[in-house]
């Protein structure tokens, strides 16, 4: 089932039953807190599954809790999420890249609560597209090791309840998203330093500065937390530097054991290994192209 059926099939159920649809339609799912985004079970949305029991016994637990969908190869979609925060406003970033025919053929766009949207676009098979965030344009992307809330969640903003509601179904096949060229046309980056040795202070100085930053940070923390470590990774700072910076300064809603797995599966996800690489080129379908529903879900990368 397509994200637009599967979001007009669950517009107007309870929470538990949507996210028993989606386990039927094979989409893995996590419980969030009710209202917000933050996930309720340990290990976040790699714990996310489209066992039915599995789905039972949590939203039984948590019946008001929000429905979370892991991104990237796991449920076979990226989303690009267009954000409205005061003076930024990412509509127009979108409608620039849609001019330039980076985001066009979507397969669903749905409302936020806070007044962004979400643009649903499948997997390209074989390659990974990791999460990233352009704040100054107000559109992050949400691919292998994120995880986006789905219909018919709400946000609790300013103590008034905000659905987030399917705005339109695409009108043809979808197309894929180039994640780094939207990327490059939204938030151009100049030419990447060479990357300091094992030893290089330098390293150490990035880590504890990204730490703090990440540290200030007061929604998304799993998202900022992946994306900055795979910004060290990128940058050649050694992953034990990383791990004792972000240990340190950064305040997350995870403890030592999910920020640790979140650093590592960041270096796995920039400096893959051969096996890895093998299992990700034999990646694809997901949830644009299951015709069955699911078992079980494989857990998470990344994040």
């Amino acid at each position: 089932m397509r994200p637009a059926e599967l979001f007009a099939h669950v517009a107007d159920v309870p929470l538990p039953v949507a996210a028993t649809r989606f386990a039927q339609a094979g989409v893995p799912v996590f419980p969030c807190v009710p209202g917000g985004k933050r996930p309720v079970v340990e290990g976040g949305f790699h714990a996310a599954s489209s066992d039915p029991a599995q789905i039972t016994g949590w939203w039984r637990r948590w019946p008001a809790a929000n429905i979370g969908v892991p991104t990237g190869a796991v449920s076979g979609l990226v989303v690009v999420d267009v954000d409205v925060h005061g003076p930024v406003d990412g509509r127009a970033s979108f409608d620039r890249a849609a001019a330039e025919g980076l985001v066009t053929g979507w397969e669903a766009l749905v409302r936020t609560p806070t007044g962004g949207m979400h643009a649903y676009y499948p997997v390209t098979p074989g390659i990974e597209q990791r999460s990233w965030q352009a704040g100054g344009a107000g559109v992050d992307f949400r691919g292998d090791g994120g995880y986006i809330i789905v219909p018919p969640s709400a946000r609790t903003i300013d103590g008034a309840i905000a659905v987030y509601r399917i705005m339109k179904a695409g009108a043809g096949p979808a197309s894929r998203v180039d994640g780094r060229a939207l990327r490059d046309f939204l938030d151009p980056r100049p030419e990447p330093r060479p990357r300091p040795g094992a030893g290089d202070p330098v390293g150490r100085a990035d880590a504890e500065r990204l730490a703090r930053w990440l540290g200030r940070q007061d929604t998304d923390r799993n998202l900022k937390l992946f994306w900055a470590s795979c910004r060290l990774a990128e940058g050649g700072v050694p992953m034990a530097d990383a791990l004792d910076a972000v240990l340190t300064a950064a305040k997350s809603d995870f403890g030592p054991r999910e920020i640790t797995a979140t650093v590592r599966s960041a270096y796995r996800a920039v400096h893959p290994a051969p096996a890895r690489q093998a299992s990700s080129e034999r990646a694809g379908g997901g949830w644009f192209a299951r015709t069955a529903p699911a078992r079980s879900a494989p857990t998470g990368r990344g994040l």
